[in-house]
């Protein structure tokens, strides 16, 4: 388990992958972002995208998981304070095999919180190519090394 105190600037973290599948993609959008071109593969063909496409707060889903259980490991969770930036530069794809990398990019006590430090981090999802499908930058509220 990993404390403020364990971390730095610039730090990196890995996640493993996730692969997409169209079945999920539609799952997903009929519970929760129920447009043609996320639920349905007929229609979705005379769409913007031209084909089934996964929801961006599908890919967050996505995404949120596998940092969670990624190789970042943080005591007590990762407690999100808001996400400052969050951007879906291409759609993900049935099939596409989704892994995030964490970037500390800054750390700061709490200033209310003496056992907790905040943390900004910068998440980025990659697909199978090495593409961007989603680029987060999002604050945390960590466990600081107890005394």
């Amino acid at each position: 388990m990993r404390f403020f105190e364990d971390l730095k600037t610039g730090d990196k973290f890995n996640t493993a992958e996730h692969e997409v599948t169209a079945e999920e993609i539609m799952a997903f959008g009929r519970q929760f972002d129920p447009q043609p071109f996320h639920t349905d593969p007929a229609a979705a063909r005379a769409t913007l995208f031209g084909q089934l496409v996964a929801s961006g707060w599908h890919t967050a889903a996505v995404s949120m998981r596998l940092m969670v259980q990624g190789e970042m490991n943080l005591d007590g969770g990762v407690i999100g304070q808001g996400v400052d930036e969050l951007r879906w530069p291409r759609p993900v794809l049935p099939g596409d095999r989704l892994r995030v990398v964490m970037e500390v990019a800054g750390l700061k006590p709490a200033p209310t919180r003496p056992d907790r430090g905040l943390i900004r981090l910068r998440c980025r999802t990659f697909n199978q190519h090495g593409k961007t499908v989603q680029d987060m930058t999002a604050s945390l509220l960590i466990a600081r090394r107890p005394a």
